[in-house]
């Protein structure tokens, strides 16, 4: 099994490289939408977030929810077509960043000890990274097919790393 600590420098490169995909645009790219049966680039961004606190909180740290309506938004469940809008891109960043910082300090615990059964909870913390970077290398792939081929912005370099593989045209982290 890959350490907690080598599992959360792959969920930084991963949150780096969604920074990179998205961080030059402007609002009107990251809002944009060919159809009302499609998801913006912002809503991806939402999503990654989402799900990672959603998953973190539900596994491992029992916390409430950070905005209601963002995350019923951001939800998979809901209809691509009632999907519309997000909040202001700003907003979306400190999401990601207050998520990630959230990841982290848990993680970090986890791997201290400092939780109830840590043995257990180091298993889950490994598994739970592990998807958490390949949900966010997932949603990054969909994010560059927006950026180069609907936007015409170039793609960054995808990131490497000994645990990353390609699978069906996936990054994806082996632990």
């Amino acid at each position: 099994m890959t350490s907690l600590s080598a599992l959360l420098a792959e969920y930084e490169r991963a949150l780096r490289y969604t920074d990179e995909l998205a961080n030059d645009l402007e609002a009107d790219e990251i809002s944009w939408r060919p159809d009302e049966e499609s998801s913006s680039i912002g809503w991806h961004l939402c999503h990654q977030p989402a799900v990672a606190h959603f998953m973190l909180r539900n596994l491992t740290a029992a916390e409430p929810r950070l905005d209601p309506a963002l995350e019923a938004l951001a939800d998979s469940a809901t209809p691509e077509r009632d999907r519309g809008n997000v909040a202001d891109i700003a907003f979306v960043r400190d999401f990601r960043r207050t998520v990630a910082a959230k990841v982290r300090t848990r993680i970090e615990l986890i791997d201290a000890g400092d939780v109830g059964a840590p043995t257990q909870m180091r298993s889950i913390g490994s598994v739970l990274l592990t998807a958490l970077i390949n949900h966010e290398y997932q949603h990054d792939r969909w994010i560059g097919e927006v950026r180069h081929d609907a936007l015409g912005h170039h793609l960054p370099e995808l990131p490497s790393s000994p645990h990353l593989t390609n699978l069906d045209g996936y990054l994806v982290i082996t632990s």
